[in-house]
């Protein structure tokens, strides 16, 4: 008995078929890039919304993306969907030796740096290890996010001190900030990037790469004097 699943797949297999759809038969991993990530941020609007019903339709939405890529890439001979599953669910197992091994761990901080510790070891031994200070981010990434990203990882490697970025100024303005300020705050900043002509995502974007350079050049001068 088939399940939902292998059912989809087929369905996706008959659209990519030379007899199938048109639209489906000309797509493409890039040109998919925009669908995904549309759906995505549908979804997520439904789970800011707790909408259950429509969380489950675009649940599948982006199902059909990932499915969708999965079978470009078997057609082209690289990999399936069951290639796909196989991977992510052994590494879920080997960064999880709390729950499938023998170790012992009691909180989410101890979990988080026990699976940071484990990526770390297989980015060595596969050969992919990374250069510099900041570990690599998608470039599609909100600048938002991208900006928070950074100041994660110059907090969690005490880097504060090989920036010209004030911690201590940081953490005076967010002892007093609210969501209510801070989103009024960034409105009102893109707004009046807006009548200047400013772009205010590629002006974060900027900002954040700088504060990294500075960061990178400061490490290099203290550590080669």
């Amino acid at each position: 008995m088939s399940s939902a699943i292998d059912e989809l797949r087929r369905t996706i297999s008959r659209l990519r078929a030379p007899d199938g759809c048109p639209w489906d038969q000309e797509q493409t991993h890039a040109t998919l890039v925009r669908c995904l990530i549309d759906e995505v941020s549908e979804l997520i609007d439904t789970i800011d919304r707790l909408d259950l019903p429509h969380m489950r339709e675009e649940l599948g939405d982006v199902l059909i993306q990932v499915l969708f890529h999965a079978q470009l890439a078997e057609e082209a001979g690289q990999f399936d969907l069951d290639d796909v599953a196989r991977e992510v669910n052994e590494k879920l197992i080997r960064r999880h030796p709390h729950v499938f091994g023998d170790q012992a761990l009691a909180t989410s901080e101890q979990v988080l740096h026990q699976w940071d510790k484990i990526k770390a070891e297989e980015k060595l031994k596969s050969g992919r290890v990374e250069s510099g200070m900041f570990k690599p981010q998608p470039p599609r990434l909100p600048a938002l996010m991208f900006a928070e990203v950074v100041w994660k990882q110059i907090e969690k490697k005490q880097l504060q001190g090989f920036t010209n970025v004030n911690p201590q100024r940081i953490a005076e303005i967010g002892a007093t900030l609210t969501e209510e300020y801070l989103g009024r705050a960034l409105f009102e900043l893109a707004a009046a990037a807006k009548l200047r002509g400013l772009d205010p995502e590629g002006a974060l974007r900027l900002a954040t790469n700088q504060v990294m350079r500075d960061v990178e050049s400061h490490h290099k001068t203290s550590t080669n004097p």
